[in-house]
């Protein structure tokens, strides 16, 4: 492809390119051929592309690097213009270089674009020179082109670097193995005060915040020999000695062979972050008015407590404390003052607890304090009382002097067993002990008291629960005259047809309703129960008295003559005559003038009324008196022994002396033998239940036993003794 051209390359010289002499007379080859073969191994083994045009633009040579570069075949593109591999926007540069050629200007490494035949578009350095002939006319042009597209590549992207290291908000410092500061960016001035000329060559350890320890950088250094990278949240220091939150990451930097050589650090400036979160922090586990520890920090505190008390085997107290007479001042000089007060007494309890102890107010005048190692009940009164003494001084707001006092509930860990939630429960309940006792002091929690109160509260539901699905009923034992067999009437006794524990007498659940108001709904359920079972009884032809108990506090609540009215009338078949109600002597002794009222307003309904257990209270002649019953009746626990112990015979002779000297009906309670019968008989009591006679049965058995009933021999003959 040159040999039409060898005598154009001889008589040109172009700057800055290859030139083969061919003149026999200079060529240190001496022979022609070989030179020229040498020159075009010299241009087909080149990496660059090598092609030659007529001054047209015409390419008239095209060698391997050419191809190589722009992807074209010399066949394919030798006649062809050069325009051929310009991008549209890069025609124009085709003429200015013809005109440079024409000139006899050499273009020296032109950096422009040039379009391969697949239609990409290449960065490529040209150097383009004149052809001359053995005249020195310029016939054509020589164009090395080397493609620099991998290099323009790598520029932009170093460029890119460069630009992302110097513009970026973030900080960049690049140190070698040791830690030793090799660069930084502007933004690390920015950030940290420190200029380059500060910082290059020292250790980066001179950031470390006080706020952090050494044994960050030690974290640091291991996970980074073991991963290469490293992120977290670290505090370090400005010029001025101020501390910044900053979010670090950083890598390592490895050779080919996996050593590393250097560590690249980026790190953000996030103090308004961290100090917005510290702040969010701080209000979410502290009080906005007293900045006291809140609910939430009082209950990991406690439990972390609890915990040292276990490991050490000590103590802690946790105060319910509730102040007095806060709401009155509230209402009466505003809200804003009761803040300040507020703010004011909570300082001063503060003040008065140690610095292991924590105060926390948990809402309104409302505080919990919780007491660490605490290692006698002592020392936990002595800080309740200084607790006490705190907030019972005046506080003094705008000239008055405002008064508030506390009532403070206290519970014990691990005398109470509980968990800390039941703790501070437990304090609240002892809390309202000490308010109820008068305020300005404090109540200990009694933890065996406390499951006392807690299992009757349970059985009381219990027999709420049993009451409104009918599990109880009414036993009825007759009273009979000893003499002559006769059944005055039966004393209904309450059962209670327990699912699980079977048929429960009395004494098995009636304590536990004892002055409850539960008691008065039960008393009413018997008097409905007797007084329908009464009505039932006549309906079979059989009138029958029956005698119903009584609870004194139920008796004594306003009311009860209207509520036995209203169960009178709702059995109008039922003569009042026929119920009798027995109340205990020693629940009538409480407050006899009142006991009198409420048993003369019944009398008036047509009931008639029995004191039981006679003779285990005062006895009184006035108390008997003034309690306008028609029955005494003589408690079992003097019939029980009356025949060994003279002291209860004589307790049962002087009942029935004053019984018939009051002109009162008599009957013995507890008869369980013939003996017991016949003494009673003796000493003019011939009235009497117990055992002997009967047991308390079921009203369907009552009518079969009635008819069965025969008084025992041994009685029919015994004549009262004078």
């Amino acid at each position: 492809m040159f040999r039409g051209q060898a005598s154009k390359v001889r008589k040109t010289a172009p700057k800055k390119h290859v030139r083969v002499e061919l003149d026999d007379r200079r060529n240190h080859f001496g022979n022609p051929d070989i030179a020229l073969e040498h020159f075009r191994a010299i241009v087909q083994s080149s990496d660059d592309a090598i092609i030659s045009k007529t001054l047209d633009g015409v390419i008239t040579s095209w060698n391997e690097g050419a191809t190589r570069i722009f992807g074209y075949a010399e066949d394919e593109i030798l006649g062809r213009p050069m325009l051929a591999l310009f991008p549209p926007d890069k025609i124009d540069e085709e003429s200015f270089i013809l005109d440079k050629i024409r000139a006899g200007e050499t273009v020296d490494h032109y950096q422009t674009v040039r379009v391969r035949k697949d239609g990409r578009n290449i960065d490529v350095s040209v150097t383009i020179s004149p052809i001359r002939d053995f005249n020195g006319t310029v016939i054509g042009a020589s164009k090395i082109a080397r493609d620099i597209t991998a290099q323009k590549n790598a520029e932009a992207r170093l460029q890119l670097t460069a630009n992302v290291f110097t513009h970026t908000s973030d900080g960049i410092v690049i140190t070698d193995v040791e830690g030793t500061i090799l660069e930084v960016n502007e933004a690390f001035s920015r950030i940290t005060g420190f200029s380059r000329a500060e910082v290059v060559g020292r250790s980066s350890r001179m950031f470390a915040s006080s706020r952090q320890g050494p044994e960050l950088q030690v974290e640091i250094g291991k996970v980074l020999t073991m991963c290469g990278h490293w992120q977290g949240e670290v505090w370090s220091r400005r010029k001025d000695g101020e501390s910044y939150a900053g979010l670090l990451t950083v890598n390592a930097v490895r050779n080919s062979d996996g050593t590393t050589h250097s560590y690249v650090a980026l790190f953000a400036d996030i103090t308004p972050l961290r100090r917005n979160q510290e702040k969010l922090e701080h209000l979410a586990h502290f009080d906005s008015l007293t900045d006291l520890p809140n609910r939430l920090l009082l209950s990991d505190r406690l439990n972390q407590a609890m915990l040292t008390c276990r490991r050490n085997g000590r103590s802690l107290a946790v105060l319910y404390l509730d102040l007095d007479g806060f709401k009155a001042i509230n209402d009466r000089y505003g809200h804003d003052a009761g803040d300040n007060l507020l703010v004011a007494v909570s300082a001063r309890m503060k003040g008065a607890l140690r610095a292991i102890d924590t105060l926390a107010r948990i809402g309104g005048d409302e505080f919990v304090a919780v007491l660490a190692d605490v290692a006698s009940h002592q020392d936990c009164i002595v800080l309740v009382e200084r607790i006490l003494h705190a907030c019972a001084e005046p506080v003094f707001l705008e000239g008055d002097a405002l008064r508030v006092s506390a009532s403070i509930g206290v519970a014990i860990y691990p005398q109470d067993e509980a968990d800390a939630e039941q703790l501070i429960r437990h304090a609240d309940r002892a809390m309202y002990e000490a308010k109820q006792a008068g305020k300005n002091r404090y109540h200990l929690f009694d933890p065996a008291q406390h499951e006392m109160a807690r299992s009757r509260g349970e059985n009381l539901e219990e027999i709420v629960s049993a009451l409104k699905m009918g599990q109880f009923a009414l036993h009825y034992q007759p009273k009979v005259n000893m003499r002559t067999g006769e059944v005055v009437g039966v004393e209904a006794l309450i059962r209670w047809n327990h699912p699980v524990r079977g048929l429960l007498v009395p004494h098995a659940f009636l304590p536990l309703v004892e002055g409850h108001a539960l008691s008065e709904s039960l008393d009413e359920w018997v008097i409905g129960t007797a007084l329908a079972q009464i009505a039932e009884w006549q309906r079979c032809g059989v009138t029958m008295s029956v005698s119903v108990n009584v609870g004194a506090r139920h008796l004594q609540e306003g009311g009860f003559a209207n509520t036995l009215a209203r169960l009178l009338a709702a059995h109008p078949e039922v003569d009042p005559h026929r119920l009798e109600l027995e109340i205990l002597e020693t629940s009538a002794m409480d407050d006899i003038k009142e006991v009198s009222v409420v048993m003369a307003e019944c009398h008036r309904l047509g009931v008639r009324f029995a004191v039981d257990d006679f003779g285990t209270g005062y006895s009184s002649l006035v108390y008997l008196k003034r309690l306008p019953a028609e029955t005494l009746k003589i408690d079992r626990s003097f019939v029980r022994d009356m025949l060994v112990d003279r002291e209860d015979l004589a307790i049962v002779q002087g009942i029935i002396g004053l019984a018939g000297a009051f002109n009162r009906s008599v009957i013995a309670e507890g008869v369980e033998s013939f003996a017991h019968g016949e003494r009673l008989l003796e000493l003019g009591c011939d009235l009497a239940q117990g055992y002997v006679i009967s047991r308390p049965m079921p009203a369907g058995r009552l009518l079969d036993w009635i008819a069965g009933w025969r008084s025992p021999v041994v009685w029919s003959g015994v004549k009262t003794a004078d």
